[in-house]
């Protein structure tokens, strides 16, 4: 059975997102004292670069798993870097603003990639296609097959509605910023429940 078909990978991609939001948010509680969502959309503990940092792992490794470390190491390294300046220059174009900047640091391109993150997307492919994928792979096999794909149509459903929301709330926060005043009842909605204070803590406060 190929593990990389497109049941795994969503699954893959939801363990992901939700494993990359607890982390971050550990990681901001431990080095800053703070609690910040680091969710990508408005509703729900939703890290999307890293989901598509786990598919792209996958995508990657899976033909090399019984490969040394050194190899995998390398294309982790690589394809990593690629990865991450690819979605710090697209969240820069579709967003307007990206979550990190690494331009004070040593060996970096343009602020977006960096040597020693770099270095850790090479340790970290190893412990994922080594450690981590093998485990997730086994648990997706254990969900019935039947509630497994009904359970993720739900999910990418919600998915749509929440990246819909989320740029919705996004434009309504920087025409709220501009002094525009809300035109109906969900503008008033969004300028109460999702604004410049609730994205700004999602996006590490490099939201504007």
């Amino acid at each position: 059975m190929k593990k990389n078909n497109l049941y795994n990978l969503f699954y893959i991609f939801i363990f992901g997102c939700i494993t990359g939001w607890v982390v971050e948010g550990l990681w901001s509680l431990l080095k800053k004292g703070l609690l910040i969502n680091h969710s990508a959309l408005v509703i729900g503990p939703f890290n999307i670069a890293y989901g598509i940092c786990a598919v792209t792992l996958s995508f990657l490794l899976y033909k090399y798993r019984n490969s040394s470390y050194l190899k995998i190491f390398l294309i982790s390294f690589i394809g990593g870097t690629i990865l991450e300046y690819l979605m710090s220059l697209g969240m820069e174009l579709v967003l307007g603003f990206t979550a990190w900047d690494y331009s004070q640091k040593f060996l970096n391109i343009n602020g977006r990639v960096c040597l020693t993150y770099s270095i850790f997307w090479g340790l970290l492919g190893i412990a994922w296609i080594k450690m981590l994928y093998p485990k997730i792979i086994k648990f997706i096999d254990k969900i019935d097959k039947k509630v497994g794909k009904i359970l993720a149509i739900c999910i990418s459903v919600f998915l749509l509605f929440d990246f819909c929301l989320t740029m919705s709330a996004i434009n309504r926060a920087r025409a709220c910023d501009k002094g525009l005043a809300p035109q109906n009842k969900y503008e008033e909605f969004l300028d109460h429940t999702f604004n410049s204070k609730y994205l700004k803590n999602m996006f590490n406060n490099t939201w504007e």
